[in-house]
């Protein structure tokens, strides 16, 4: 066997093993993707127009929690909107045992008095909250909220908050058990609630 037709077979050989070890796989179970983990949640208590609002008043009841403020030009009302519309899909006593909670990240300029003219606008139902600076900053924390004001693009319009967007699914135990993101259909925003409220 010439030295050349040797050296071939070798490199044939190493190209094959080669081969196998970087596509070959056995019928081994596929390695689990990973799941992103919610933030913490929890009860907190802050301020709405009819008096303090706390967390731990609504267990037994599933609660949609959203984060925004008054004098946001897009996000929150359409999420409102949605909220709003994803209530009136539920019967009687579905519906009675559901809240909705909003909660201003810009304490300067809305105040409980004007939550509650902001959210009934939209339903009734959902409850305007806020509080000092720092206690709102606490809560936005605990559900792993993002909120920072920025200079708005027209002179003379104050400033605008850009925030998280997905709303807050909380079961009757008080625990955090979801998000929605934004711009869910009414219709699976409903499905959330009863499933919420079918949990053991």
């Amino acid at each position: 066997m010439s030295e050349r037709l040797l050296l071939a077979i070798v490199v044939l050989l190493v190209a094959l093993v080669t081969g196998l070890g970087l596509f070959w796989r056995p019928d081994w179970p596929e390695p689990p993707l990973p799941v992103a983990s919610l933030p913490a949640g929890g009860d907190f208590t802050l301020h709405a127009a009819a008096g303090p609002v706390n967390l731990a008043d609504y267990r037994g009841k599933a609660v949609l929690l959203f984060f925004g403020y008054t004098w946001c030009p897009d996000i929150c009302p359409t999420t409102l909107s949605t909220v709003a519309a994803a209530l009136n899909q539920l019967s009687a006593a579905e519906r009675a045992r559901v809240a909705a909670i909003f909660v201003s990240v810009d304490p300067e300029r809305d105040t409980p008095a004007r939550l509650q003219e902001y959210t009934a606008f939209f339903d009734p139902a959902i409850v305007g909250v806020t509080g000092s600076a720092a206690e709102v900053a606490a809560v936005a924390r605990r559900y792993g909220v993002f909120y920072a004001a920025q200079k708005a693009a027209a002179a003379g319009d104050g400033y605008v908050v850009d925030h998280t967007a997905d709303t807050y699914l909380i079961g009757p135990d008080g625990r955090l058990s979801g998000t929605l993101p934004h711009g869910v259909a009414p219709e699976q925003m409903a499905d959330g609630m009863r499933k919420m409220l079918n949990q053991p």
